[in-house]
């Protein structure tokens, strides 16, 4: 590619582009050739930041990413610029094992797809049930969420998640990575239960070797069938398995507590599992050397939580993050939960709460975009603004960590500007109006 410098002329014709860009006429930008976003603080996703970047967007991918100075890039006539001095340019979150966008209302059965009767449920697929117009996804979007982890729930054996766009006509115009993964809730030793008398109290499993047995069971089942390509009468709940079982997908495995993440990971070594995931991993900083030496990344559970155990320390879970990073386990963030749906919009901030008890800010923003695309296979297309990746990315006026600061003004899904606007801006720029509120 031919280059030259970037000639101080165009201050003006940046400043009028970035004024159209926030008055809704931005929809006329991608009718030209490329968009330049100049002089924003990039951060890379990687833990690298350029303090004061020129990005180029090329239909769907980033086709140039540097710092402006010591760099040259040609802008023509048919570019558009968009000077974003003092705004910080990020990845688009990744907002990791979720049910947003499987449920209108959680209250309603009717409306919860994300789960299913039966116990070993490998078949099905959480894609077909996402809700492109889901209410609750235009306020994630909002805080700068671009991709989800549509993820099943319930039974031993859930089903597959999928990764899908918050902007979209229909799931399959959303689907990112179909089929990523399969879900497996591994049985607990103990259960804690509640009780406004007596608090918190350990109860022993007693169904656990029956639950263990049948997974085992159904595994060396799914291997032997898996090992003929072309059966003769086709098993759907072993067909799922393949991926899996060839070590092409993960296995998601959901477990919190130490002895439940220990059987869980041997559980997947004894049966050939080349890609093991741990989902929640409240215990995993007690035995981050074994999960470093067994290569198993964690999906670690919302930070904005309470300690299990009376004795732990009161900011333990605030702190679990910077025990992982310390000990150089790869992780992500993630929410599932209460109102995890709607939750999804506190991702950052869940990142934010992390650094003020140990992450650096980099590393913190790594746990919600590279780290989670890594986990998830997707490293190669998303979680980084790097050169031939897609364009999902982010400008924002202050650092999206804090929610004092956080404010999306402009997002990019794979090249394509998306609407930042949802029911709540919308309700708030009408009162805004009508009492004359600055």
């Amino acid at each position: 590619m031919k280059q030259s410098k970037i000639k101080p002329k165009l201050t003006l014709r940046e400043l009028l582009l970035f004024i159209l860009a926030f008055t809704g006429m931005f929809v006329n930008a991608q009718n030209k050739k490329n968009i330049v976003l100049l002089n924003a603080t990039a951060h890379i996703g990687n833990g690298a930041v350029i303090p004061q970047s020129i990005m180029v967007i090329s239909q769907q991918t980033i086709a140039y990413i540097a710092a402006v100075k010591g760099n040259t890039y040609v802008i023509t006539d048919t570019d558009t610029v968009i000077n974003a001095k003092g705004m910080h340019l990020y990845p688009g979150l990744i907002n990791t094992n979720n049910v947003l966008g499987l449920h209108d209302a959680e209250a309603v059965r009717a409306t919860r797809d994300f789960s299913d009767v039966g116990e070993i449920n490998p078949h099905l697929r959480a894609l077909i049930a996402y809700n492109t117009d889901n209410l609750i996804v235009p306020t994630i979007k909002t805080n700068g969420i671009l991709y989800t982890q549509a993820t099943p729930r319930g039974a031993l054996i859930s089903g597959a998640s999928s990764i899908m766009a918050l902007e979209a006509f229909n799931w399959e115009d959303a689907v990112l990575l179909a089929d990523d993964g399969i879900h497996l809730n591994f049985p607990k030793k103990q259960f804690v239960v509640y009780s406004e008398e007596e608090g918190a109290s350990k109860n022993q499993n007693k169904k656990y070797d029956d639950e263990l047995n049948r997974l085992n069971t159904f595994f060396t089942e799914a291997k032997a069938y898996c090992a003929n390509n072309s059966p003769v009468e086709k098993n759907l709940r072993f067909e799922a398995m393949r991926g899996v079982l060839g070590g092409t997908k993960n296995l998601y495995l959901h477990a919190d507590k130490q002895k439940d993440i220990l059987a869980a990971v041997l559980f997947a070594k004894n049966h050939g599992i080349a890609r093991a995931v741990i989902v929640g991993g409240k215990e995993a900083y007690k035995i981050t050397a074994y999960l470093k030496q067994n290569n198993i990344p964690v999906m670690l559970n919302r930070v904005n939580d309470l300690p299990d155990n009376n004795d732990d320390e009161v900011d333990l879970v605030y702190r679990l993050p910077y025990l992982l990073q310390k000990d150089s386990v790869l992780f992500c963030l993630q929410l599932e939960g209460d109102m995890e749906a709607m939750q999804s919009r506190n991702l950052p901030f869940n990142a934010g709460a992390a650094v003020a008890y140990g992450l650096s800010e980099e590393q913190a923003i790594s746990a919600i975009t590279f780290n989670a695309a890594k986990i998830l296979g997707l490293q190669k297309q998303i979680g980084s603004l790097e050169v031939g990746k897609l364009a999902s990315v982010i400008l924002s006026k202050g650092n999206i960590l804090d929610m004092r600061s956080n404010d999306i003004v402009l997002a990019f899904i794979a090249g394509k500007a998306i609407q930042l606007s949802n029911n709540q801006t919308e309700l708030y720029n009408t009162y805004k109006k009508k009492y004359r509120l600055k």
